[in-house]
């Protein structure tokens, strides 16, 4: 049901789209080519046959007078010696022949009743000529003379010729035109059956043949008609690699062709990028310098002065004790390693800012991307109790720049394995709209403040000051998700739902 479903729907589109079917196209050809054979051989073999033959039988009697004339010329008539050539020329010419003496005595004859033989040619030689007297010459030599005879006894036509030879002996012979026009029926009716069974072999070859051409041509109108979509995963498929033929050769090229059409879009996209942001990036340069210098000093004076208190404290030996020294030199460190991961995250957004870092834009598998992240943070998933939903079914393509996305993907992930409460719960899942894929990362926990929901994305904002301190954030992990997103032109945002909030960004699934 399914196949002939198929074959309904391709008939149909075919039909819409003004396509005729080459299989058909092919078998209506070789049907109506085997037709005009068949027509063209009975058109002939009725206009031509009778005369070719006539004409043929013309020769044969003349060629055996010349023969027989020579023979008496040179005294073998008589002999014997010629008995056997004579038999050879009535067998082979299907005569029937008769030579007299000009005493009406037979010298040779190809029957054994010569008496109704002699009546015959007889008949042909007194007759006279014309059509009122059933006879037409229709060759006439130097001693010979070649008739049309139609016997009324029997209703039927004879060629007969008669003639004297050298020695004044007389030579008459005819053969029957009936077997002819017999043999040219039969023909007929023949040609015209092996002509339908011919015509409904080449109709069921045609078939065969000209699907198995189609086939692999249809499977090549299939991959282009993908190609226009920019769907390149479809590749032509060699049947027999040792029997390549022409088809095959297109099928290779097409698929060469796929591959750089499919690197060229990279290409381009990446350029397209770039175009897009360069304008954004010459009015904000200014802005953003002074935005990140402010945010810097803000954000390392807290750490560096405590750096510098209990420094301070280690020099003047306000406590002597090792316990108290050993947990300056805690704080020290502690501060000195926020204020590292704070710089390395700044210079990384700053690069995305300032457009520093290119953007490749390439096709690659967002499912496997997903469950790659959620693999590597398994085991800090696992100290916080936390159970995560993600369905890694069949493979999602899409555009962005893999690594870039995969920082957005860990960015989300982290943050949700930090502020999930409750349950503690976090669901991943794929929406797939018309022309983009969005990607939900859901925890369940405490909903952000209506009026925060805007701010998550600036640079140093924290909405709960608290939680943020307590696992060490500096609030840049959600602005540097924003800065990637706005490099791939791509949205990205947060809302608050029942049990708990999501985090949001969209890629694309087409060119």
């Amino acid at each position: 049901m399914g196949s002939k479903k198929v074959k309904k729907d391709k008939k149909e589109r075919n039909k819409k789209s003004g396509v005729h079917s080459l299989n058909r196209q092919f078998t209506l050809v070789l049907v109506a080519l085997v037709v005009m054979t068949v027509f063209l051989g009975v058109f002939f073999n009725t206009m031509f046959l009778e005369p070719y033959y006539v004409w043929n039988k013309e020769r044969i009697l003349t060629d055996s007078f010349e023969k027989i004339d020579a023979a008496s010329a040179d005294g073998t008539l008589e002999s014997g010696e010629f008995d056997i050539e004579f038999e050879q020329l009535c067998a082979n010419g299907n005569l029937r022949m008769i030579i007299i003496n000009a005493d009406s005595t037979v010298v040779l004859s190809s029957e054994n009743n010569n008496k109704t033989m002699v009546l015959h040619f007889m008949e042909a030689l007194f007759s006279g000529s014309g059509d009122e007297g059933g006879m037409s010459i229709i060759k006439e030599g130097e001693n010979y003379v070649i008739q049309k005879q139609y016997d009324n006894r029997t209703n039927s036509e004879y060629l007969v010729m008669w003639g004297t030879l050298s020695d004044g002996k007389l030579v008459m012979a005819r053969t029957a035109l009936k077997s002819i026009r017999d043999t040219s029926s039969l023909t007929n009716r023949f040609l015209l059956v092996t002509g339908l069974i011919v015509l409904a072999i080449s109709a069921l070859a045609a078939g065969i043949v000209t699907r198995r051409i189609t086939n692999p041509i249809l499977q090549l109108t299939e991959i282009s008609k993908r190609m226009t979509e920019l769907d390149f995963e479809a590749k032509y498929s060699v049947s027999d690699k040792k029997r390549k033929n022409e088809i095959d050769l297109l099928g290779e090229h097409m698929n060469e062709l796929s591959g750089k059409l499919e690197q060229t879009i990279s290409e381009l996209k990446s350029a397209n990028n770039e175009l897009l942001l360069d304008n954004a990036r010459k009015t904000q340069i200014d802005e953003m310098r002074k935005e990140f210098l402010s945010n810097v000093s803000h954000e390392l004076k807290t750490p560096l002065a405590l750096i510098q208190g209990y420094a301070e404290g280690l020099q003047e030996c306000i406590n002597d004790d090792e316990e108290s020294r050993m947990f300056y030199c805690e704080v020290i460190m502690d501060e000195a390693d926020k204020m590292n991961r704070m710089v390395k995250q700044l210079l990384t957004l700053n690069h995305l800012e300032f457009g520093n870092e290119a953007v490749v834009m390439e096709r690659f598998d967002l499912t496997e991307l997903i469950a790659g992240v959620i693999n590597a943070s398994s085991i800090l998933i696992q100290q916080n109790g936390i159970s995560i939903d993600f369905d890694a079914g069949a493979p999602l393509y899409v555009w962005a720049d893999e690594f870039k996305t995969e920082e957005v993907i860990t960015n989300f992930l982290s943050n949700a394995i930090h502020y999930a409460d409750g349950e503690k719960r976090i669901a991943i899942t794929c929406e797939i709209k018309t022309d983009c894929v969005r990607v939900n990362v859901f925890n369940t926990g405490k909903p952000i403040a209506e009026e925060d929901l805007d701010k998550v994305w600036i640079k140093f904002y924290k909405a709960d000051k608290a939680r943020t301190r307590e696992y060490g954030g500096s609030g840049i992990g959600l602005s540097i998700v924003k800065a990637i997103m706005d490099s791939f032109n791509r949205q990205c945002g947060v809302y608050n739902c029942e049990g708990g909030v999501v985090f949001w960004m969209e890629l694309d699934t087409k060119n």
